[in-house]
């Protein structure tokens, strides 16, 4: 495969089976091949898109001394501030060229899981900026459960198996800027070759040229949506989970040709994360003779902590 697929949820919340069901295939048909497909019909409306970029953008306009008051220590970067080249890619020793923040679950205070995640962070200079970054949350939150919901029903599952595992999940919606390259990197890039931890991730921001995803052949395309689409992809939970049916596919974001050196980036995934307890052992309908059991039994909180001391996140 060499161009990503293009769906739309419409599809699936149409009233149409046999809508319904031509949306489940394709999506289905695209994470068996190629782990990522462009969404159109997501719940996310052109004003909260508009507004979510001017405040991420005044956010990252902010004095660095600024930005720092927001870089929450021992949580892992979960959390608010992550500055410039704190994250790399598993494997690799130099840092990525971006600097990002970090939107994380809102939960009910008397949940079980109000204990488990750090509160986010409120940034003082920008009244609008959590406003924002909460309704942009919600509303991928819900475009993510109906992904999931049709992937549910591709592997024979019922339809909200994964609705209890994402409610009060672990999901981050994470804006990320990549700033302006002033010196030749020496080995490091926008984001280096990776894949995703999580179940799924939706991005934003994918349109113009960056974003690069590994087919089957080895060979490295362009990803790039329209700017109604939001570009969504497997991640290794979910990969793992199906027994690698579905695929969490490497991809990467390469830095700019030299002329354009000058210019920033900005992104907004939102990392789809169920609660820590939910197991990830291999599903029963995805073993069979020719599709062994790959992975040992783990749940989601293990695999995370396990990902983020390889990312050099936590210690």
């Amino acid at each position: 495969m060499n161009k990503i697929p293009s769906v739309n949820l419409a599809d699936f919340l149409s009233d149409d089976a046999e809508r319904k069901q031509k949306f489940i295939n394709e999506i289905g048909d695209a994470y068996e091949n190629i782990g990522f497909v462009a969404l159109k019909g997501h719940f996310l409306d052109d004003k909260l898109v508009a507004n979510l970029y001017t405040e991420i953008k005044k956010f990252f306009d902010l004095p660095t001394s600024v930005k720092e008051k927001y870089e929450i220590p021992g949580i892992g970067g979960q959390r608010g501030y992550v500055s410039f080249g704190k994250e790399s890619a598993k494997g690799k020793k130099e840092g990525d060229l971006k600097e990002f923040w970090h939107f994380g679950q809102y939960v009910d205070a008397d949940s079980k899981y109000a204990k488990e995640y750090p509160q986010n962070v409120e940034v003082e200079e920008l009244p609008e900026f959590n406003k924002v970054g909460k309704k942009a949350y919600q509303m991928l939150e819900k475009t993510a459960q109906y992904v999931l919901r049709s992937l549910a029903l591709h592997l024979g599952l019922e339809e909200t198996y994964f609705d209890n595992y994402i409610k009060n999940g672990n999901s981050i919606l994470r804006p990320i800027h990549y700033p302006p390259i002033t010196t030749e990197p020496k080995g490091a890039v926008r984001a280096a070759a990776h894949g995703d931890i999580n179940l799924i991730t939706l991005l934003m921001g994918a349109q113009g040229k960056g974003l690069q995803v590994q087919n089957h052949k080895g060979e490295w395309i362009d990803a790039i949506a329209e700017p109604d689409e939001l570009m969504i992809n497997v991640g290794d939970m979910l990969s793992r989970h199906s027994n690698n049916k579905l695929k969490s596919t490497i991809h990467r974001v390469t830095n700019p040709p030299k002329e354009l050196w000058g210019t920033s980036r900005y992104s907004i995934p939102f990392f789809m994360h169920p609660v820590s307890d939910m197991k990830l052992d291999v599903l029963e309908n995805c073993i069979d003779e020719n599709n062994p059991k790959q992975f040992e039994d783990i749940t989601a909180g293990e695999f995370l902590e396990e990902r983020l001391r390889e990312l050099g996140l936590k210690k």
